[in-house]
């Protein structure tokens, strides 16, 4: 009897975090596609402020984001699920200002063009086109897992953080590979 008034009310705690989840994913996704159709500054400029620090910002995010995932990843397995949850909402705290500064100097400056060639050239698209691919998945999956997380829903939970967590982590890793491969081209 006990365990029933115990479950019901978990229950009752639980949130149906599934509709905020989809409205941030289409609207996250959305407003990076339209920072595209921004009139842009060429020098990398806006009344004087330059811009050009926030590429090495959005790295430096990444790669926060990176340590604090691979923190989350010794926590779960250490069964310490406070520091797990604790390192995964620093994840998503550095993850949202890595969009502020992201949006912020793509609409104001613009994208880079990689003035490599060769074979070097080739990794650097691949990795691009395949952290744009999985950044932009990765939106719903980490914060479905999230709402699952918090809801205490644990086998639903483990069966999308298995694909959550290294996707995120490839995302975080080669957000910083990007920046390290385009930087001499800033």
């Amino acid at each position: 009897m006990k365990e029933a008034v115990k479950l019901k009310a978990t229950n009752s705690k639980q949130r149906n975090y599934t509709p905020l989840i989809w409205v941030l994913s289409i609207v996250i996704i959305a407003v990076i596609l339209a920072t595209n159709y921004l009139p842009r500054s060429t020098n990398g400029t806006i009344a004087g402020v330059d811009l050009t620090v926030l590429p090495l910002l959005n790295a430096v995010f990444n790669g926060i984001t990176f340590c604090l995932l691979v923190g989350a990843l010794i926590m779960i397995k250490k069964k310490n699920i406070k520091a797990h949850r604790n390192f995964i909402l620093g994840a998503f705290g550095m993850t949202m200002l890595f969009f502020v500064t992201y949006l912020t100097y793509h609409a104001m400056a613009g994208s880079t063009s990689f003035g490599g060639d060769g074979f070097l050239k080739g990794i650097y698209y691949f990795v691009l086109v395949s952290h744009i691919i999985l950044a932009a998945a990765i939106v719903p999956m980490s914060l479905i897992t999230l709402g699952r997380g918090l809801n205490m829903k644990v086998e639903k939970h483990r069966k999308i953080a298995r694909w959550t967590m290294p996707i995120w982590l490839y995302v975080a890793f080669t957000g910083v590979l990007v920046y390290v491969l385009i930087s001499p081209y800033y």
